[in-house]
């Protein structure tokens, strides 16, 4: 998501999401073209407002307007709620950010504790309950005078109750998803109850997804990001779980075994190369020292009939992606998810020490898988199998 920062709460960056910008006057669009229905919603529960007035002239613009903005403030409250608690535990906010589908809090490191967790997630709901009944004491207080500001608050009280009903659906990763993560984490591993609350996030959002076709498309999109959250949490918990006390060093290919390249090979000694040997990237060795790295996109960019007289040394990356073998294999892995890379060079004191490629992550992560239990993870290159692996 494509986002700015507007401010800061309790030393938490707040981010707009350019989806946002989008939906906003959408959204005060389709309220302001339904004043007259939510008057007939809002006096079942005893507003008593005038529908002729709300709907006249461009005040159901101002009405509409109004009741969008306040829906996502309380929304951003709502991820306060969270983050304000998640802080009192130590976990550190990255941001707040609001788009079109809500607003997401971004965790730096995500609770494993599940009282934690439980009263983590349970905060959100609870800020969109006390804003729902501080709403509704102000819609019924107000004088009738004030039609317009209590059509607002009515509106806004409707909506802070559904918001909290509807993130309290077992759809994880959200918001009961992840109380019925922690209730499951009472007895059982973390990683376990993940794989439990995710499949149930996933099998509510087909049904939610379903229901979508037929009444709302916004449904299908609350669906997939639902879904998609889901598997993407799932797979990031496992890893963790699978890789807690495994090192770079465990799983890398070492120095010894590494092909490498020549700075003064040409660039179609390179590409025939990775032909017959089935790699797309080789670290480039000057007299055993490294120099770079070259992968098959840079090959590609020179052109066919000039691949004799270019040397690697000429589309060789000189700007490396180093890791120590001491690492984490999760720190490695998000070193290479942050920077869009396929394979980062273990160095240490300054010497190429191996190679760790994507393929050597997720490779090694279904043996451990396959093995039964993660605690067997230690042991895997250990015990004689050595993990496949190569660029």
């Amino acid at each position: 998501m494509r986002s700015f920062t507007v401010g800061r709460i309790y030393g938490i960056p707040i981010r707009i999401d350019l989806t946002l910008l989008l939906i906003l006057p959408l959204l005060a669009w389709l309220i302001g073209g339904q004043v007259d229905l939510w008057v007939d919603n809002l006096n079942v529960i005893g507003a008593n407002l005038d529908a002729d007035p709300l709907t006249s002239g461009q005040t159901p613009l101002y009405l509409g307007s109004a009741a969008a903005v306040g829906l996502f403030l309380g929304v951003l409250l709502h991820e306060l709620g969270h983050s304000v608690v998640a802080m009192r535990y130590g976990y550190p906010i990255d941001s707040i950010t609001l788009w079109i589908l809500g607003g997401i809090a971004q965790f730096t490191d995500q609770p494993e504790d599940w009282k934690h967790e439980f009263n983590i997630a349970i905060a959100g709901p609870l800020v969109s309950v006390v804003l729902g009944a501080v709403s509704y004491g102000a819609l019924v207080a107000l004088p009738a005078s004030l039609d317009t500001v209590r059509f607002v608050v009515g509106y806004l009280a409707l909506m802070n109750f559904a918001l909290a009903a509807f993130n309290m659906l077992p759809g994880f990763p959200m918001d009961g998803g992840r109380v019925l993560r922690a209730l499951l984490a009472r007895n059982r591993p973390y990683a376990q109850a993940t794989q439990t609350a995710a499949e149930v996030g996933k099998l509510f959002a087909i049904l939610l997804g379903i229901v979508g076709l037929f009444a709302n498309f916004f449904l299908i999109l609350i669906a997939l990001f639902i879904y998609v959250g889901a598997s993407g949490e799932a797979q990031r918990t496992t890893m963790n779980a699978a890789f807690a006390d495994v090192s770079v060093r465990d799983i890398m290919t070492p120095a010894e075994d590494l092909r490498t390249v020549s700075p003064d090979a040409t660039v179609a000694d390179l590409l025939g190369r990775m032909f017959r040997e089935r790699h797309t990237g080789y670290p480039v060795l000057a007299d055993g020292d490294l120099v770079g790295l070259v992968t098959l996109d840079d090959a590609r960019e020179v052109p066919e009939v000039e691949r004799e007289a270019y040397l690697v040394e000429d589309v060789m990356s000189q700007d490396l992606l180093t890791v120590s073998a001491d690492s984490s294999v999760m720190d490695a892995f998000d070193t290479m998810q942050e920077h869009g890379v396929g394979r980062v060079l273990v160095v240490d004191d300054g010497d190429l020490v191996g190679l760790l490629t994507r393929t050597d992550v997720m490779t090694a992560l279904s043996i451990i898988r396959d093995a039964g239990a993660f605690s067997a993870a230690p042991s895997v290159r250990r015990e004689g199998e050595d993990v496949p692996s190569g660029p």
